[in-house]
């Protein structure tokens, strides 16, 4: 027999048990669920006492009754008596009636439960309620009344708790109520969310018994690392309650979910924006009532495009706009002056060539002469001097201001605000670069007020123009923001449209958009989050009941940027199955993709270089390939970013191995020792200097190891080693090393025939002036057990 019901099922649970008689519930995360991850999450929201204070205070509690009345139950009175132990019992009483109103503030009614329970009463069958609690019936009526409202509570014949009765549903408080109510065991249904205490307890009582199982182990895993991110994001600040509204809709509709990439959007994607949409709203009412003119709503394409159906979806009556402005449109409007191009030129010193040039309109043609002129390495000094010339400046201003004038032709065609309107500028974030470059020209050209709304904003200078984020400097420090924005690529390939970004505008104001550089498949997966993320705005809500709606934003916006932390650093293996073939558009004017993320850049970049490669690691979504690499590694990574830890390479070294080497230049050979350092896995790295390249090295392995893994060997400038802007790959050469006394039995894997045996590494042909090192990367398997040979043995052996 199947003594398990889900969620969206509740509402038929007598359906086919015609001879119950009495309903019983279980109270909390059955009748009332909480929007926090855990129960003791609401003690945060009290400040006296503090969290840890009131568990401790009923930890004691518990103890104390356990030896003086050997009961295990206790009532909030004695854990408060605990907790202040000289204090009056007017203080006493004033405190627990703020916890009291601290949980009617984060409990609500849960639908299906609710429903069940009119079902129950619409058949003339009695309802009862049987909670393990602190709480008295009196005041755990109460609490149901506050929070999910009268109605609910008058559906209730009495209430039954344990710690009135000084045992609990396991110690047998089910089987004392069915004696105290008189009636056959078998005609009474009890239904909890504890298979222990609400199944098993029950079952052996011997009344019917159903466990609501609220989320598979999956879900369980995905919302305990969203509390886990949430006290990391949120620590040390009032918001560190570990909110999660959504639980109630994921209960309900996700286990209906068959398609992952609809799930991931259901679960995650959802949740999200289904906040930043409701403090959307907020802000449009606010630029309303502070606006004389009208109050234009605008998502910028193509990010804004699942912003824009999530907020249409739960606000259908508010007219909104998909206006296609690209960073590339913007900036290619906004050169009025020859400081503006300077400025330009200033700031994208790392850019390629090709993408600055047309990013300031010179045709193709032009870009290839001008190319062609410039020095293979170190080009910028010399493009911004081609570029200042009073011809090219000319032209770039001039195509400037014509680019400006079809910008705003397009808007006109299409939203024709009138002078003295606000042009609500909605996008993901994160700098609000397209604001910063249009704001002055929409002022000017089209006499608009503009407020950019975002739902990432990390701005990284004050830019003094109407700015504002749901997940924003407001609440959020710096830190945070810049850990989120680092791997913000992964929410903007959700979000976009499918469509080329749009380069230009034609003279009767149509985008122009360039061809889309995504694939098909891609594009049917991110409709299929997309689907998913516009079903949870529709049904979000649904299952909550409460007394009085919910004005405070700050829960949603909490439990949003834990949400968004923990799919950016925390990602669940299923998501990334969804998102292994994700590329991401670089949105530049030029068409060029890249992969989201590439696990084995990962997993080589850790071992040659350990946690160090993540310091300075550019990648799209950094966290994704750590995935296979343990818990600890991404925490770790987390921790650095959310904290702005300044750690250095040499803080995750807590032990070496002292590598006996050879140096040899062609005429002597030397002997002398490398310190080679941990990495990752069990790898360690050994540098060596080889200065202009005059050096070969031999790896005395022998000497310490009868089996070592050789993970790569490979020669780089001194410079890029010692970097903190680690790119696994970057200037490297692999080196050809010959065996002596070695012989390699798998990939990686090599065997030391006996102590003398060495690896010797010749060096590369040197390229330039700057200073070589050799970087091998090996973990030890098993050391070598005999004694080892003298250096002046192995230095004959190489004559």
């Amino acid at each position: 027999m199947n003594d398990t019901i889900l969620a969206d099922a509740l509402p038929h649970a007598l359906d086919s048990r015609p001879d119950i008689a009495i309903l019983s519930l279980d109270c909390f995360d059955t009748l009332l669920w909480r929007d926090t991850h855990a129960p003791s999450d609401v003690f945060r929201a009290l400040g006296s006492p503090t969290f840890q204070q009131r568990i401790w205070a009923e930890q004691r509690a518990r103890a104390r009754a356990a030896v003086h009345a050997h009961r295990n139950e206790v009532g909030i009175a004695d854990i408060y008596a605990q907790l202040l132990p000289n204090a009056a019992p007017i203080e006493r009483e004033a405190m627990v009636a703020a916890e009291l109103a601290a949980e009617a503030a984060h409990c609500y009614g849960f639908q299906p439960t609710i429903d069940l329970m009119r079902a129950a009463r619409e058949r003339g069958i009695g309802v009862i309620v049987i909670s393990d609690t602190y709480l008295d019936a009196a005041q755990l009526g109460a609490l149901i009344s506050e929070s999910a409202g009268a109605d609910v509570r008058a559906l209730i014949d009495r209430i039954f708790c344990s710690s009135e009765y000084g045992l609990s549903k396991g110690e047998g408080l089910i089987g004392k109520v069915i004696k105290e109510l008189g009636v056959r065991a078998d005609t009474v249904l009890h239904i909890g969310d504890n298979r222990a205490a609400d199944l098993v307890a029950a079952q052996a009582a011997g009344v019917c018994a159903l466990h609501l199982k609220q989320f598979t182990a999956t879900t369980e895993q995905r919302l305990r690392l969203e509390a886990a991110t949430s006290a990391m994001v949120h620590a040390g600040t009032a918001s560190n309650l570990s909110s999660q509204p959504h639980r109630a809709a994921i209960a309900i509709a996700e286990p209906g979910i068959d398609n992952a990439a609809e799930r991931l959007g259901f679960t995650t994607i959802g949740p999200v924006l289904h906040a930043f949409a409701r403090w959307l709203a907020r802000e449009a009412d606010a630029l309303h009532a502070a606006s004389a003119g009208q109050v234009h709503i605008l998502f910028l394409m193509r990010d804004g495009h699942l912003p824009r159906l999530v907020f249409d979806a739960i606000e259908p009556h508010v007219p909104t706009h998909a206006i296609e402005i690209s960073r590339f449109t913007a900036t290619a409007a906004s050169f009025v002056t020859e400081a503006d191009v300077l400025r330009y030129l200033d700031s994208e010193k790392t850019s390629p060539a090709r993408a600055i040039l047309a990013q300031l309109l010179f045709e193709p043609q032009e870009i290839a002469v001008m190319l062609r002129t410039l020095p293979g390495r170190d080009n910028h000094a010399a493009l911004v001097r081609t570029l200042r010339s009073a011809a090219r400046m000319k032209r770039i201003l001039a195509r400037s201001r014509a680019f400006a004038e079809r910008l705003v032709g397009y808007l006109r065609a299409t939203i024709a605000p009138a002078p003295g309107d606000t042009l609500m500028l909605v996008d993901l974030g994160y700098n609000g670069s397209v604001q910063n470059q249009i704001d002055p020209l929409l002022q000017r050209l089209l006499k608009v007020a503009v407020a950019g709304r975002y739902l990432l904003l990390r701005e990284q200078d004050i830019s003094g123009l109407d700015k504002a984020g749901f997940i924003g400097a407001d609440c959020y420090d710096a830190n945070t923001l810049d850990a989120l924005c680092g791997n913000v690529a992964v929410l903007e390939q959700l979000c976009t449209a499918a469509q080329g970004s749009v380069v230009d505008y034609t003279a009767d104001g149509m985008p122009v958009r360039a061809v889309n550089a995504i694939k098909g498949g891609q594009s049917a997966v991110r409709d299929a989050v997309q689907r998913g993320a516009v079903r949870y705005a529709g049904v979000a809500d649904r299952p909550i009941v409460r007394s009085a709606p919910l004005a405070d934003l700050a829960a949603q916006r909490s439990a949003a940027a834990a949400v968004l932390t923990r799919l950016m650093f925390l990602p669940m293996p299923e998501e990334l199955v969804v998102l292994e073939n994700f590329q991401h558009d670089v949105n530049l004017g030029v068409g060029d993709t890249v992969p989201l993320f590439d696990s084995a850049i990962a997993q080589r970049g850790l071992r040659q270089r350990g946690l160090f490669y993540m310091r300075g690691a550019e990648r799209m979504y950094l966290p994704a390939e750590l995935n296979g690499e343990g818990l600890a590694v991404k925490l770790t990574l987390l921790a650095h970013k959310r904290f702005g830890l300044a750690l250095k390479y040499a803080d995750f070294i807590d032990r070496t191995i002292t590598l006996p080497v050879l140096i040899a230049d062609g005429r002597t050979v030397e002997t002398g020792n490398v310190t080679a350092t941990p990495t990752h896995d069990g790898y360690y790295v050994a540098p060596i200097p080889i200065d202009d390249c005059r050096f070969s090295i031999g790896l005395q392995f022998g000497r310490l190891y009868e089996w070592l893994q050789v993970e790569s060997a490979v020669f780089m400038p001194v410079d890029r080693f010692l970097s903190e802007q680690q790119r696994a790959g970057l200037e490297e050469v692999a080196a050809v090393p010959t065996l002596e006394g070695m012989a390699q039995t798998a990939v990686h894997l090599y065997r030391c025939e006996d102590a003398a045996a060495f690896m010797m590494i010749p060096p590369p042909p040197r390229r330039d002036a700057r200073a070589m090192m050799l970087a091998v990367v090996f973990r030890p398997i098993a050391p070598r057990s005999s004694a080892p040979v003298s250096a002046a043995q192995v230095v004959e052996q190489v004559r």
